[in-house]
């Protein structure tokens, strides 16, 4: 199925070129302000849509012979090729259904070959450093020159490690496109090239990237690649690893059970397993979830992202424009001001606890993110520099973060830098709110 992404009522025929301003695009609750995209958007009525569609024929997947099930199934797999046309994958990749970014992530950590030398950046999103055991964690640089640079230079001294004569060891580099601390984007193609040269596979956390701009395969120099469907306006539980097929043919299940085995014996270890993404999807797996990641990459194929991108960096600029007029707001960023991000912005206040300026927002019906956002050892280090920048006498220990997407308005964006200036020139509250759970 095909759904047509319809734009926000402000926005013109132009924008998208189909669209209807009668009902906005992404669903929300009037009177809430959500500046907290990055996190997890809201729902595109192209999923809730395509989920509503396929209800009334739920039914078993790859596990019956009835009408039912074989629709249900058809839909699935219908599902699958979308999202891999969504990505540019290719035709011996593998798209692999998992929860979100993080399980996708983690099932790759599962299937790279024994021994491979992994090397991720320190400024990764937890689930981009936490599944890899063993790893190379380079340092948060300073520019994206400098990113490539410390890149070359690591895979050339693990390469001068491997012995003469020997099979070279596998290598894979694990990054980030768009960081969801700031949102700033990885020079992602220019460390692909460096990859090649040393004969490493490349892997691109696309969660923050996909919401934002098209994602390609070729195009990013990637081998695997990984998102969330709720960051893509489809929540409702569903994420993909898309990639080369050898390692994933080669490793034992991500999860051992149903749908993952091709033949069980009665002996304990006479298992036969599927070929193919099967053999990582052991299990009933999520109908709507896929179906509706599904609707939304086609809503947004449809759409014009280009004018899109213009209507976000707008917006951008609008809310960034308005935080560095607030006296005592400093912005985080790692590779500078004028960097290219997605609509991500983070941020501190002198002297004031981010979860006490969350909650005084909540009362004002505005929802950001307040902690370190499941990213903390570059959190921390961009506080730290943040604090230094502005002459602070001390880093705030965690930080705020506003993002947008596209059901953001410029109403949105200047309703909160009002309220945030009133919540500023105020003394801070006796004792302050946390609204996160972690300081993730």
């Amino acid at each position: 199925m095909t759904a047509v992404l319809e734009a926000p009522c402000q926005l013109t025929d132009q924008v998208t070129g189909l669209v209807s301003v009668a009902e906005p695009a992404v669903l929300g609750v009037p009177g809430q302000i959500n500046l907290d995209y990055a996190a997890t958007a809201p729902c595109a009525r192209a999923a809730s849509d395509a989920v509503n569609e396929i209800l009334p024929w739920y039914a078993s997947v790859h596990r019956g012979a009835g009408a039912l099930s074989q629709r249900c199934t058809l839909a699935y797999e219908r599902a699958r090729q979308t999202v891999g046309d969504f990505v540019g994958a290719r035709e011996d990749d593998y798209v692999i259904f998992t929860r979100n970014t993080t399980d996708a992530l983690n099932l790759l950590a599962h299937v790279v070959p024994a021994g491979t030398l992994v090397v991720t950046f320190a400024g990764e999103h937890h689930a981009n450093l936490l599944p890899w055991k063993e790893c190379v964690r380079l340092p948060v640089p300073a520019s994206p020159g400098e990113a490539v640079r410390s890149l070359d230079s690591a895979l050339r001294e693990l390469r001068r490690g491997t012995v003469s004569g020997e099979p070279a060891t596998p290598l894979l580099v694990s990054v980030t496109a768009a960081t969801n601390v700031t949102g700033e984007l990885w020079p992602i193609r220019e460390l692909a090239l460096v990859a090649r040269r040393y004969g490493a596979r490349v892997a691109v956390d696309a969660a923050q990237l996909a919401p934002h701009h098209p994602v390609d395969l070729a195009d990013l120099g990637a081998d695997y690649l990984a998102l969330s469907g709720h960051k893509l306006y489809a929540p409702f539980g569903a994420g993909v690893l898309v990639g080369r097929s050898d390692w994933l043919d080669a490793a034992t299940p991500y999860l051992a059970g149903g749908g993952a085995s091709a033949k069980v014996g009665d002996a304990t270890h006479d298992v036969h397993w599927a070929t193919g993404p099967a053999r990582h999807e052991a299990g009933t797996p999520n109908l709507l979830g896929a179906v509706a990641l599904a609707a939304v990459c086609d809503a947004l194929e449809a759409a014009d992202r280009a004018a899109l991108a213009d209507r976000e960096q707008a917006l951008l600029r609008r809310l960034r424009t308005g935080l560095a007029a607030l006296d005592g707001v400093a912005e985080l960023r790692i590779f500078g001001q004028d960097a290219p991000r997605v609509g991500i912005v983070s941020f501190a206040v002198a002297g004031r606890e981010s979860a006490e300026i969350a909650a005084a927002l909540a009362r004002r019906d505005i929802g950001v993110r307040d902690g370190l956002f499941c990213a903390h050892p570059l959190a921390r280090r961009l506080l730290g520099e943040a604090a230094q920048r502005a002459g602070w006498a001390y880093a705030p220990a965690t930080a705020l973060r506003a993002s947008i997407g596209l059901g953001t308005t410029e109403a949105d964006v200047d309703a909160f830098l009002t309220a945030l200036a009133a919540i500023v020139a105020t003394a801070p509250a006796a004792t302050p709110t946390p609204l996160s759970a972690c300081a993730a």
